[in-house]
């Protein structure tokens, strides 16, 4: 079957490609594993070079990129242009910090004298998702090829042109062929790339479904993973927090990128003195968000990013309206064209509901209200997924005491949960394992080979 780029806010097919051949996926491989061979040996400031390049590429061409973006997977053109440049910053990061973070590690021992080499590891398989089109690639592919490794991405099947994109940008940028590879393949090869020996390590952001199977895959062949997967991440807000300032941050963290974030605040966990004023500001905001082209500069809510989607949201907001939950706003699709959702507030979802520990990957917040900040814990921590979340008190001590006992990977004070270059991303629980981003994600898929020099006497 054809790979093909529709516009959801349109159902306009844009382009359509033709798959590699599984003889060509593996000749792919080959030019990989060749391309490692020299890769490897080069120099830091070489890699720096290219990369910097990219970089400058990227913010030159910023509106390029973010139209491409906007087209194929409908996030709004504003949050595209920033997607392009929070990618420029990632490049720059590693490449200006990749020799620092890989400096061999002296060890304190009393009686021996040794090191830590960090050395790459070779040819990677990286498996990404349509969201954020061009900064997962990004966050995959800086570290492991400023640490000498050669990548391999197969990209969403929704956004081939974006892939493209960033194919051309490195061809353009000098980096040798072999070192990045985009393969337009089929979702059946992954698996098969897995397998193969001259593969050393996989990386997925993507479904539970999805990080189960590749990690069945890697762990069969002995293969390093790592993993980021769904989130329904907790957004506490305690009673004395600021009203004003929460319902800003609540619509922020809920909104982004039209609700299609596994870092999205997804569960409004509310301490009953600020619940009915919290939730009547929270629907206002909502309702008065302008839904349209994504292209359009005052648009607020754009489509999700394929009909298929919106169409399975739709399945299971009614599925919880069906089984008991209160809907406060929205809960339905627009009539109009394209694959849109109108932001919906859900309440009285219960445990017993699929909802309750689903990931709602659009405009729909679930809002529940507790007894104290005891119960709000307990009620944050009652999930099978542990990637973010965040605490909301005008009182910061008592704020880190919440987040440390949140069982999630990251974890922020009156802000919603975000990403930045030189700060660590990553979960737990069902949301995944391993880190991206910060000195940690250039760690993942090098070997910390041990050097002993000797007895110190």
């Amino acid at each position: 079957m054809s790979i093909t780029s529709i516009n959801p806010a349109t159902g306009e097919t844009l382009k359509t490609y033709e798959p590699l051949t599984k003889e060509q996926t593996m000749d792919k491989v080959a030019a990989a594993q060749k391309a490692f061979a020299d890769w490897q040996e080069t120099t830091f400031d070489h890699r720096k070079s290219i990369l910097l390049t990219f970089a400058k590429a990227l913010r030159e061409r910023t509106d390029e990129c973010a139209k491409l973006i906007t087209v194929e997977m409908g996030k709004r053109i504003a949050e595209a242009r920033k997607e392009i440049l929070f990618c420029a910053e990632i490049t720059e990061f590693y490449a200006n910090g990749a020799e620092e973070f890989l400096a061999n590690q002296p060890m304190d021992t009393d009686d021996a004298e040794a090191y830590i080499q960090y050395a790459p590891i070779g040819v990677l398989m990286g498996v990404m998702p349509w969201n954020f089109p061009f900064y997962q690639v990004v966050r995959y592919a800086m570290p492991n090829i400023m640490a000498g490794n050669t990548v391999l991405v197969k990209h969403a099947g929704n956004v081939p042109q974006c892939a493209e994109k960033i194919q051309n940008l490195f061809d353009e940028s000098g980096l040798p062929e072999g070192v990045f590879t985009n393969l337009l393949i089929p979702t059946e090869f992954v698996e098969t790339i897995i397998e193969d020996d001259r593969i050393q390590g996989v990386s997925l952001t993507g479904s539970e479904r999805a990080g189960a199977a590749v990690a069945a895959a890697a762990g069969k062949n002995l293969k390093r993973s790592v993993l980021e997967l769904g989130g329904n991440d907790p957004f506490i807000v305690l009673e004395d927090a600021d009203l004003d300032a929460v319902v800003e941050m609540a619509v922020k963290g809920r909104m982004v990128n039209t609700g299609q974030s596994c870092v999205a605040a997804k569960r409004f966990i509310v301490v009953e003195s600020l619940a009915d004023d919290f939730l009547s500001a929270f629907k206002s905001k909502l309702a008065d968000m302008k839904l349209g082209d994504p292209i359009d500069e005052d648009t607020e809510v754009g489509p999700l990013s394929t009909e298929s989607a919106a169409d399975n949201l739709d399945k299971q907001v009614q599925s919880a309206i069906n089984a008991g939950a209160t809907v406060v706003l929205g809960g339905d699709r627009p009539d109009c064209k394209g694959a849109f959702f109108n932001p919906t507030i859900l309440t009285d979802v219960t445990p017993d509901m699929p909802t309750y520990d689903q990931e709602l990957f659009g405009p729909v917040a679930t809002v529940y209200v507790v007894k104290d900040e005891a119960a709000a814990i307990k009620l944050a921590n009652d999930s099978s997924y542990g990637l973010g979340g965040s605490v909301y008190t005008k009182d910061i001590e008592r704020g880190r005491k919440v987040a440390e006992q949140i069982d999630t990977g990251m974890m922020f004070i009156n802000q919603p949960t975000q990403s930045q270059a030189d700060l660590p991303f990553g979960g737990t629980k069902n949301s995944g394992y391993g880190r991206e981003l910060s000195h940690l994600g250039i760690l993942e898929f090098v070997n910390k080979k041990l050097i002993h020099t000797g007895s110190r006497s």
